[in-house]
């Protein structure tokens, strides 16, 4: 395979990828791998890394030039190969203007293969090098973010029941995410399960208060007195599922 096993190789390869296409100072390569332990040898063990690197690339099919050297550093670009990241973001970022069921369906399988893409939580066995860690937190954060979306998308479609037992994965998973708890919430609601989503919100309420010392956010509140109520707007397939802060 086309990673490096060198710790110090794997990272400045990871580095460069998640950095695709933007030009990384000599300087700036040197404290994402030695922080503030660089020693006097840092700029030439730095060029024999990517060198190592460029020889890499090249075994495996890749063009060495596109691991160059543009002053103030080095760029890598991936543009032109199949990149998950760039694929993810392609996919999980498109725009389908008015929201006809139709194009939620497209929407909804656009992220289902965005989401496929993913094998583990990103830069996984990097996370101990702290700037991969800032950076893996933030690809997670934008897988979370599109996993939402397309739940969101299932309810829109009125296909509560087949992502209940997702839902409650979710939830044991990410105790106190919010959006999480409301779309179980939302879920159980619509499969006639009123008390038990009104169970999962007292849940929730109480692990914030214990752990955090908060309320659950306006949203989620505004959420559980529309159950009380059972007010007309949760059974119906409005985009926005949870309801915005007034």
């Amino acid at each position: 395979m086309c990673t490096p096993r060198a710790p110090k190789q794997r990272s400045l390869l990871a580095y460069l990828c998640v950095n695709n296409g933007r030009c990384l100072s000599v300087d700036e390569l040197i404290d994402f791998l030695w922080r503030d332990s660089a020693p006097p040898t840092a700029r030439a063990a730095l060029q024999v890394y990517l060198s190592q690197i460029r020889r890499r690339l090249g075994a495996f099919g890749f063009d060495p030039a596109d691991l160059t050297n543009v002053y103030p550093g080095y760029v890598l670009r991936l543009d032109r190969y199949s990149f998950d990241l760039n694929e993810f973001t392609r996919l999980s970022s498109r725009g389908y203007g008015p929201r006809s069921a139709a194009e939620l369906e497209r929407e909804g399988e656009d992220l289902r293969q965005a989401l496929a893409l993913w094998r583990g939580p990103a830069l996984g066995d990097l996370r101990t090098v702290p700037a991969l860690e800032r950076l893996g937190r933030s690809l997670d954060e934008s897988w979370m973010a599109s996993y939402e979306r397309r739940l969101e998308i299932q309810l829109l479609l009125g296909k509560e029941r087949t992502i209940l037992s997702e839902l409650y994965r979710l939830a044991f998973d990410y105790p106190e995410r919010e959006n999480i708890h409301g779309y179980l919430m939302l879920a159980l609601y619509r499969s006639g399960r009123t008390a038990e989503a009104l169970s999962k919100y007292d849940e929730l309420r109480d692990r914030l208060v214990e752990k955090l010392g908060m309320e659950p956010g306006d949203r989620l509140r505004r959420l559980h007195r529309a159950m009380l109520h059972r007010e007309a707007w949760l059974e119906e397939p409005v985009d926005g599922i949870l309801p915005a802060s007034a």
